[in-house]
C-alpha cells in the first residue's frame, strides 16, 4: 500500500471521532486539559498541536476541540473565524492534527452516516499542515494496512470527477490528485502549503 492509499483514512476517522461525540462540553482551561483524550498532555501543548494543522491567519482565530474520553466533545478555545482545530491524537493512526471549516465537518458528518452523498452545498476546506498518518487513500474504511506518513497537505471538499478534471487518482508527494476517486466522497487532495 502506498502513500496516497492511506491519507482518507486518517482524515475519516478524526472527523468521525469528532462528529460522533453527543454534544459540546465546555470546559476550563485546567478541566480541559484533566478529560480531554491524552490527559498526559496539557491543554496548551494540544491547543498549540491544533494549531500546527491550519494556516497561522486561520489557526489564530479557530475554535480548538478535542474529546475527552468518553467521546465527548471539549471546546479547548473558543474562535472567531468559523474554522475548528483539532489536536488529534500522535498515537493513533488516522487521527492528525487538522483545521476545518464549517462544509468540512458536515462533509464528515454525511460519510460517518454513510448518506449516499455529501449534503454540502459548498465545497469545504480541510488543512493538515502538520502532516498525517493514515492507512489509505483509496478506502476510506482501511483499519487493518499499515500506516503511511504523509507531509502537510491540504483538502477541497467537494465531489471531484477525474475524468472530468484530468487529475490523476493515485498519491503524489507533490501537486495534486483525487482522493476516493469513483465515490461520491471524492475530493481533491494537495500535496504541500498553501
Amino acid at each position: 500500500m502506498n502513500l496516497q492509499q492511506a491519507k482518507p483514512t486518517l482524515l475519516v476517522l478524526v472527523g468521525f471521532a469528532l462528529l460522533g461525540a453527543a454534544g459540546l462540553v465546555k470546559l476550563t482551561s485546567a478541566d480541559a486539559g484533566s478529560r480531554s483524550a491524552g490527559a498526559d498532555d496539557a491543554t496548551q501543548t494540544k491547543v498549540a498541536r491544533a494549531m500546527s494543522a491550519g494556516p497561522d491567519d486561520i489557526a489564530r482565530s479557530a475554535r480548538i476541540i478535542d474529546t475527552d474520553a468518553n467521546g465527548n466533545t471539549v471546546v479547548l478555545r473558543e474562535g472567531s473565524n468559523g474554522f475548528t482545530c483539532m489536536p488529534g491524537n500522535p498515537e493513533v493512526i488516522g487521527e492528525p492534527p487538522m483545521c476545518v471549516d464549517a462544509a468540512s465537518l458536515q462533509w464528515f458528518a454525511d460519510a460517518k452516516a454513510h448518506k449516499p452523498k455529501p449534503a454540502n452545498t459548498v465545497p469545504g476546506i480541510t488543512y493538515m499542515l502538520a502532516g498525517a498518518t493514515q492507512r489509505s487513500d483509496s478506502d476510506p474504511n482501511d483499519k487493518t494496512s499499515p500506516a503511511i506518513q504523509v507531509g502537510p497537505h491540504w483538502m477541497i471538499m467537494w465531489p471531484f470527477d477525474p475524468k472530468k478534471t484530468g487529475l490523476p487518482t493515485t498519491h503524489r508527494d507533490y501537486g495534486a490528485y483525487i482522493m476516493w476517486a469513483g465515490s461520491p466522497y471524492a475530493h481533491l487532495h494537495v500535496m504541500g502549503r498553501p
